[in-house]
């Protein structure tokens, strides 16, 4: 491995992270996204470096993402079994808000005139109740085809997850009658029980396909023009990579790719540090996104939605985005009360201290106020920041509530904590987990300036500001392995378990799996792990549980109703010996260890560390004169007491009076609470 370069396609900023293997050093920077066309901000990123050869480059991108959020996806026609048409309408029978009379339901990805049944029935237990009638089939076909306005077909049929050939064949006639408009089954994507949640994945994907295909080939033919790359490789939302065929095939897979880098890497971090739980706040200028590390682990989760009542079950890191950025618009509601978000500046024309012509007051323009950010050492000095325009967008606000300039800034930035302390209490204290117990890793180019406020509010003791924090998603890139997730619904209970059937599901899994790797070109360092999803009988959700075997047996067996148990009472301090308890899916991950990189460890400190100088800012507390450190210049070893100040290229670390900073032997900010008597 020569060189592998990691790619962060943001909303505001692409990063990049380029590692070479012989000198086994990083080089880090970044550039302006391109909205319209992503490629054209890779291309332009990677024109900043000259490299002799890069043998692997991974990237993440927001193509997927923002196709579903901002509905710019394409035409799709829905093909199900006749009776069952009107499921993505009907959804489920619940409300986001029960007393909420001007409440209307989400809109799924497909309207009603562009669905299409067709005669056949699967029965729950593989049987064929009715043949698929193919005569039919080719009808619908060729009337899809002859409609200009539909651009991809989405088919998913009743009970297809136990009995796939009909979804199979279907998908066989369709490619043949309409050979222009890509085919999506809900068999390949999600063979999994409950037909809102299947049929809803299976037209995501087709959904997004066109969009995603032509952004990925396009990319693809620039990057043949513009050198010799070996391997080029996309992230999925499992935080694995893929190909890009294997990504142009099911870009569902793609749907929440960018924010896994930092997921990857904050992984990375808590085996390089000992520190076993990890909550990350990436906040970069669109959105924050937040998720846990546990006994070094990842959470992963099937419970997505792009809105309530729309959901996307695919395997994905389970992180949580919120609308919290540093181009975040600050704004006053009809109450008049200050108000941070959900709109953002984004790249263009961005906050008004980029000086492009924005007049929106955001949250970076806030701190530029507040002097938290040096405006003549933004992104390491490379572009200067317009403080006057900054403090009049801020004025716009402040004058609406009759309040200072200084008063407003510090009331965006508490504002935007508090959304951002809201979401690490989705991810930590609505599922009993202690914030006491974990550290707080922050990155983006905007998550060490928040740092210690956000653990100030969330009583979270200590905290990391890794190296890199602005390009921290892309370093996560390069760290990540090929990874596939199969999953399959194989419901039966502990007193009627089918053990053979479900020794052949668990088998054909992890077949399909280590198939899946070996056609993107994985073969090596296979790593497989199974897992079973699990319920008393009559509950409505389930439990995963581990499992380490290869097929079911009688020892088997009562040792995973044993293990039922013990995560049930864990998860939920009870369970219920003796009781009824129903196997609902079979779920196998296959894993391709690559190779990672070797991090060099910093210089050791030889004496006290001095400051570059001071600079007055403000905290909730009032205006300090505080000391100003860079990064560059800190060593092994060194430590300090707040309020601080830690400059870098691309961001800036605030450290509260409460606080103080150890650097650690790889160069990464530890922060902790000072004791107090």
């Amino acid at each position: 491995m020569t060189r592998i370069l990691g790619i962060d396609v943001g909303g505001t900023f692409t990063d990049f992270v380029s590692y070479d293997s012989k000198t086994q050093k990083l080089e880090v920077w970044k550039t302006s996204s391109t909205p319209d066309d992503p490629s054209d901000g890779i291309l332009n990123g990677m024109a900043q470096k000259s490299f002799e050869q890069v043998e692997y480059m991974r990237f993440g991108t927001t193509v997927a993402t923002n196709a579903i959020l901002e509905r710019k996806g394409s035409t799709v026609a829905f093909v199900t079994t006749q009776g069952f048409k009107d499921v993505p309408f009907i959804q489920r029978g619940k409300r986001k808000s029960h007393y909420d009379i001007t409440w209307i339901k989400s809109k799924p990805l497909v309207k009603r005139r562009d669905c299409y049944e067709i005669d056949e029935r699967i029965t729950p237990r593989e049987g064929v109740y009715k043949p698929l009638n193919e005569s039919q089939a080719r009808t619908v076909a060729k009337s899809i085809n002859s409609d200009p306005n539909i651009e991809a077909i989405a088919i998913c049929l009743l009970c297809s997850y136990v009995f796939p050939e009909h979804e199979r064949r279907l998908k066989t006639i369709f490619e043949e009658e309409c050979p222009n408009k890509p085919v999506s089954i809900s068999y390949e994507l999600l063979p999994k029980w409950k037909e809102h949640e299947r049929s809803s994945t299976t037209i995501a994907d087709a959904y997004i396909k066109p969009i995603v295909s032509q952004n990925l080939l396009r990319l693809q033919d620039r990057l043949n023009e513009a050198g010799d790359i070996k391997k080029v490789a996309v992230i999925k939302s499992n935080g694995g990579e893929t190909t890009l065929e294997g990504a142009r095939q099911y870009p569902i897979h793609l749907s929440l790719s960018g924010p896994t880098g930092g997921v990857i890497g904050a992984k990375y971090i808590a085996g390089l540090s000992g520190v076993g739980n990890l909550v990350t706040l990436d906040m970069g200028g669109t959105s924050t996104d937040v998720s846990t590390i546990v006994s070094a682990r990842e959470s992963f989760t099937t419970s997505y939605e792009i809105e309530f009542g729309v959901p996307i079950q695919i395997p994905m890191l389970d992180i949580r985005t919120m609308g919290a950025g540093g181009g975040s618009i600050a704004w006053i509601d009809k109450g008049g009360m200050l108000r941070v978000g959900p709109q953002s500046a984004g790249a263009q024309p961005g906050p008004a201290c980029y000086g492009r012509g924005g007049k929106d007051p955001t949250v970076t323009d806030a701190n530029v106020v507040l002097g938290r950010i040096n405006p003549s050492n933004f992104l390491g000095g490379e572009m200067s920041l317009d403080v006057d325009a900054a403090k009049q967008a801020i004025k716009n606000v402040a004058d609406q509530i009759e309040v200072s300039i200084d008063e407003a800034a510090i009331g965006i930035v508490q504002i935007a904590n508090n959304n951002m302390v809201g979401a690490l209490r989705m991810v930590l204290t609505e599922r009993g987990l202690d914030p006491r117990d974990f550290t707080l890793l922050a990155f983006g180019g905007a998550g060490p300036v928040h740092i210690t406020d956000v653990m100030h509010s969330a009583s979270i003791p200590s905290g990391i500001v890794p190296n890199f924090p602005g390009q921290f998603s892309a370093f996560g890139f390069i760290m990540t392995d090929a990874r596939v997730d199969l999953e399959r619904t194989a419901p039966m209970t502990s007193k009627a378990f089918n053990a053979e059937h479900a020794s052949r599901v668990l088998s054909d899994l992890v077949t399909e799996a280590k198939q899946s790797l070996s056609t993107q070109g994985y073969q090596a360092n296979l790593e497989i792990y199974r897992s079973l999803e699990m319920r008393y009988f009559g509950q409505n959700h389930e439990l995963e549980v581990a499992v380490e075997f290869d097929s079911f047996d009688e020892q088997t067996i009562l040792d995973v109703w044993q293990q039922f148990h013990s995560v049930h009472k864990t998860r939920y301090n009870f369970d219920i010996p003796g009781e009824t308890i129903e196997l609902i899916s079979i779920k196998v991950t296959a894993v391709s260890l690559t190779p990672k990189p070797n991090l060099l460890e910093i210089e050791r400190s030889s004496g006290p560390v001095t400051s570059e100088g001071t600079r007055l800012v403000r905290y909730d507390s009032g205006h300090i004169e505080t000391p100003i450190y860079s990064r560059e210049l800190l060593k092994a070893g060194d430590s300090f007491n707040g309020p601080a100040i830690i400059e870098e290229g691309a961001s800036v670390t605030i450290i509260r009076p409460e606080y103080n900073v150890k650097i650690d032997r790889y160069g990464n900010i530890l922060i902790g609470e000072i004791a107090t008597k």
